[in-house]
């Protein structure tokens, strides 16, 4: 059994709050964060930074709808997927395709990547 299927119907998981921010709240700061980081990036050329509406393999993200933004770092990518509507917020680069095929990156990856610039 999976924790979602403990979920009441109709539960707005995204509104369960930790007393300070709600789980959406929380999900806006890290894309908002994150596009921030990225956009600075690509306008003084650090690292490799893209988005696109299609995974290296050429499959649209998620079956459509959605995007992926990646940063190569020294240790590896960074990476993260985001619907559509905020495809604006990110000033980076677009391609047809992501440039660099998954290298498998973790959640706790990503941390150490980060941490390691």
């Amino acid at each position: 059994m999976k924790a979602a299927d403990l979920v009441p119907e109709g539960f707005d998981v995204g509104e369960v709050s930790d007393g300070y921010h709600t789980f959406n709240e929380l999900y806006e700061f890290r894309k908002v964060y994150n596009a921030a980081l990225f956009n600075e990036w690509a306008k003084v050329g650090k690292y490799d930074v893209h988005k696109s509406y299609r995974h290296h393999d050429g499959e649209e993200c998620f079956g459509g709808g959605w995007f992926i933004v990646v940063a190569a770092l020294p240790e590896g990518q960074i990476s993260n997927h985001y619907e559509a509507k905020d495809w604006e917020l990110f000033d980076v680069p677009e391609f047809d395709k992501a440039l660099f095929e998954f290298d498998g990156h973790t959640s706790e990856d990503v941390l150490h990547r980060l941490k390691a610039i």
